[in-house]
């Protein structure tokens, strides 16, 4: 039976690697596929990872009908195997529910890979989505770790360093980027209800064993 299948994650936990490792595994026994994905940071149509890999992916815009396109390409006298999704956390609800159609009515798996929540810890829409719909949610088993050496579970928004929770829900950005830019970083809950960063960390003077002078 064909799966719709969601692995989740926070940023910098290997998403994009496992969909590339997956499209490898799969083209290797002659398996084709139909890769969409959003917003990625090597540009429009790309998937790409952290680890310098990257291959063509069609742009899964807002426009885009996603059951549509693999249609197409079928009727076209294409090959499609199984289709993958990277930064499905952006794709519209709707679109979501294209991705089980493909299941459902093509009979082909559907593997997407997406940040479950956003930097002020609420849920993506496409994510949301996903959760009530798919066959399977997986989490990935690489743990990215918070400054302080704890699990990260939550993917801060920062600007100059300093971590901010209000905002367009979309900011296109990535970790490790310049201080002065608006940029990402995994965090523990803990970390992330103090609002406290690697780099703001470093100014602090507290110690991670003072307790907390507030009820937050």
């Amino acid at each position: 039976m064909s799966e719709l299948v969601f692995f989740s994650g926070t940023m910098d936990c290997g998403k994009s690697t496992l969909a590339l490792q997956i499209v490898h595994n799969r083209s290797a026994r002659g398996l084709q596929s139909v890769i969409f994905t959003r917003d990625d940071r090597a540009g429009e149509g790309k998937l790409s990872s952290r680890l310098g890999l990257v291959t063509e992916a069609v742009e899964a815009t807002p426009a885009l009908d996603l059951y549509a396109f693999v249609v197409e390409c079928i009727s076209r006298g294409g090959k499609v195997d199984y289709v993958v999704v990277d930064e499905a956390q952006f794709l519209l609800p709707e679109q979501i529910d294209q991705l089980a159609r493909i299941v459902d009515d093509l009979d082909l798996d559907v593997f997407a890979f997406g940040i479950t929540t956003d930097f002020r810890t609420k849920l993506f829409p496409g994510s949301q989505r996903l959760i009530e719909l798919a066959d399977r949610v997986e989490t990935l088993q690489v743990e990215a770790m918070c400054w302080c050496g704890a699990r990260a579970t939550h993917n801060a928004r920062t600007v100059g360093g300093e971590m901010v929770v209000e905002g367009e829900q979309v900011v296109v950005g990535d970790v490790d980027v310049a201080s002065e830019a608006v940029g990402y970083e995994v965090v523990c809950r803990r970390h992330h209800r103090r609002r406290m960063t690697s780099a703001s960390a470093r100014a602090s003077a507290l110690s991670p064993d003072v307790l907390p002078v507030t009820s937050e």
